[in-house]
């Protein structure tokens, strides 16, 4: 790998950013705020930043750059497919309870629902999440889809899926903020009170954080290598190529010995082709 230590220097600030926006957003909850319950009451409420820190945004990162560490290129590309699909499905789900906790608080305290372009936004960008991972399955897990479908559909899946995750982290920015501009009365936002400045910091790192994900995601040589994904798809029972085949046509001719290399060769291009076009990803 190109930089290897520049990656991995970029890598660990990535995770420990996030970690510690996960705690940061653990330590507002239960020191500042009501804890975390299921009860309807605020409580209730806390599980919605602390599940969107932790999964639509830490998981889903960790989800994208999975596909980039060096120590996974040797790994099966159908293990990479399952875990980069585990993780985003995981994030998924947090996503989906902190929408329902987000709900049944305002209903239980008869607070409208989706006025604020906060609320819009982060609507809109679970929905397209849940299309991205649908889509994602069916074409690129799940072995049916023609070949190229998967080279048509690959930019559109990486690009929407950079967008969705700096979509998630600018909700989350405003979520935040309209937090703090409601719950803080006495002293209020502007007077700069400590659980401000820690949800400030907090912010900060969700920033931070992002930028670290996309720019190790949009580095060309930081992607998992063509070499490492060509996997020489053989009928059952098919020899390797220069060895069994070749010493099976010791009588035929040249010519034939040249075509049956060419074809091989053709074969084996393809294959390659099918499993860069079909299965790469810089997710």
């Amino acid at each position: 790998m190109e930089d290897y230590g520049r990656f991995l220097a970029l890598l660990a600030s990535a995770l420990l950013v996030g970690f510690l926006s996960v705690i940061l957003s653990l330590v507002w909850v239960f020191h500042y705020r009501e804890g975390l319950s299921w009860d309807g009451g605020p409580g209730e409420f806390n599980w919605h930043p602390v599940l969107i820190i932790t999964g639509f945004v830490f998981i889903q990162g960790i989800a994208i750059i999975v596909y980039r560490l060096p120590w996974t290129w040797k790994c099966s590309k159908l293990l990479m497919k399952f875990i980069h699909a585990g993780l985003n499905t995981t994030a998924m789900i947090l996503a989906i309870v902190s929408m329902v906790a987000v709900f049944e608080f305002h209903n239980a305290k008869n607070i409208p629902n989706m006025y604020s372009l906060h609320s819009w936004i982060g609507l809109t960008a679970v929905i397209f999440y849940s299309l991205q991972l649908f889509l994602g399955f069916a074409v690129f897990l799940l072995p049916f889809a023609p070949v190229r479908l998967r080279a048509a559909l690959m930019p559109i899946h990486i690009y929407s899926g950079l967008t969705i995750f700096a979509t998630v982290i600018a909700t989350a920015l405003m979520g935040i903020t309209e937090k703090l501009i409601f719950a803080l009365k006495k002293p209020a936002y502007s007077a700069s009170p400590p659980e401000a400045n820690l949800v400030n910091s907090l912010g900060l790192l969700l920033v931070v954080f992002g930028s670290l994900i996309l720019w190790i995601a949009s580095r060309p040589h930081w992607k998992r290598p063509p070499a490492e994904n060509a996997k020489i798809l053989r009928p059952i029972g098919a020899t390797p190529e220069g060895t069994e085949v070749e010493s099976t046509m010791t009588n035929s001719s040249n010519a034939d010995k040249s075509d049956l290399r060419g074809e091989t060769e053709a074969a084996r291009k393809q294959n390659i082709k099918f499993d860069e076009a079909g299965q790469r990803s810089t997710m």
